[in-house]
Formats: structure tokens, sequence, C-alpha cells
């Protein structure tokens, strides 16, 4: 079972693709360019570097959302070109999920936060469980955007130790470090960040369950209104 993976739900860019336990290729790329810049020449270096006949691939994971509005636009436009042209599936993995399985085996609490602005952010509650001699994967919040307050006063009540990941991170690291009662660390730089490794692994237990989609179908999880779509509806309240 052969998976390509792409993520560009934030600042990150990354392609990768997986074979079984095999790792073939990743390619991560997050420095001030935008992914129309980036996305389709990183897929075309990766093709090159493996002699990837996109033909041999089973399905096509996409990070789903939520994240960069324009950022998550551009990924499913790509894929869903793709699996088009191909006649093949697209497996939608969420976001926060893909992030916090870069901790596989971390057996507190994992806190992905990406910065939505506006004081607020997307995340969700996370571990990995031993169960029949074997980590899972346990979702103990499915992710949600809300205000870094309440996440952490969410987690605070929780308790155990946490660990944050995420571009919110240099964004609500004060918040963070001041309200905070639980224990809590950082991920260090090779796993806090979106990586298209993480997100192949899970679409290949979500293809093996028959989580696909069509091309036609695919469509993001923004999680909440654009900025553009608030702040329309504030200037329509205000005149009502």
């Amino acid at each position: 079972m052969k998976v390509l993976a792409i993520d560009s739900s934030g600042l990150v860019a990354t392609v990768a693709v997986a074979e079984e336990e095999h790792l073939i290729a990743e390619y991560t790329v997050d420095y001030k360019k935008t992914h129309s810049q980036t996305l389709l020449p990183m897929l075309e270096e990766v093709k090159k570097m493996i002699n990837l006949d996109l033909s041999t691939i089973d399905a096509i994971g996409i990070s789903a959302g939520p994240g960069s509005f324009t950022g998550l636009r551009i990924g499913s436009a790509t894929v869903k070109g793709m699996a088009m042209a191909l006649n093949k599936p697209l497996v939608e993995v969420p976001t926060i999920d893909a992030m916090a399985y870069n901790l596989f085996g971390f057996e507190g609490i994992i806190c992905p936060i990406m910065d939505a602005r506006r004081n607020q952010v997307y995340t969700g509650f996370y571990t990995f469980q031993i169960q029949d001699g074997a980590y899972s994967f346990k979702v103990l919040k499915e992710q949600f955007a809300a205000d870094m307050d309440s996440v952490i006063e969410d987690l605070n009540k929780i308790g155990g130790y946490v660990m944050f990941l995420g571009d919110g991170v240099p964004v609500q690291k004060a918040a963070i470090e001041g309200k905070m009662k639980a224990p809590f660390g950082f991920a260090p730089a090779n796993c806090n960040r979106q990586k298209a490794s993480s997100l192949a692994v899970l679409a290949q237990q979500y293809l093996k369950e028959g989580k696909t989609v069509t091309a036609a179908a695919h469509k993001p999880e923004y999680l909440r209104l654009s900025q553009a779509e608030r702040e329309r509806m504030e200037k329509e309240n205000a005149s009502n």
C-alpha cells in the first residue's frame, strides 16, 4: 500500500511518500514562500528523486483542515486535480490529528496549537496508550477552535503532563508559561510543525479502514468562518 501525502495547512509545505512501514521520501519547507510557489515543485522533486510513477500509488492523503484558508485551498485544489487525473481516492486526515501523531509514543497529553489569530487557536487533545502490547493513538478531544485561555483552563482541569507543538506556540508561549498549572513542555524543532510523514501513516490506517472520499466530494474543514466572512457579518450586524 503506497500513499502520497500532502500538507499545506499552515506555514509549512510538506510532501511524503510511504509504503507500508517504509517512508520512501519526505520534503518539508518552512521558509518565506507561498505554497503556490513551493508545493508543485516539491512534488516534482520527490517524483524525480525516487522515480515515482504516480499511477502506482493507492491513494493521496491530504491534510483536510483546519488551518490557513489559502493554504488549505491550494492543497485541496492540488490533490483534487491529481486524484481526478489518476482516478485515485483521497484520504482526508484532520490537520491537528496528524500534528499530534508527530509525538508517537508520548503518554502525556499532546496539544498541537495552530495560530488562528485574535487569540484563537486550532487545537485538540491526544495521547498514546499501550493497548494489546502496542501504542494506540487516542483522541481525547477532537480538533476545535477556541481562545487560548479556555484551552489552558481545560488542560489544567484534566491535569497530567502536556506537550505543546505547532506554529501557535511562539504566539501563545507567554500565556502558556503564565497560566498553565499542570506540568508542560514544548516539542523540539524536529517534530513541532506539520510533517507529511505523520500524515502518510495516518492516511494508510484510514485507507485500510476504507475511509476515503472521491476528489469531487473532498472539501477542506475550516472549523470557523474566514476573516472576510466574519468582517462581512460584523458589518451586517452593525447596520441592523
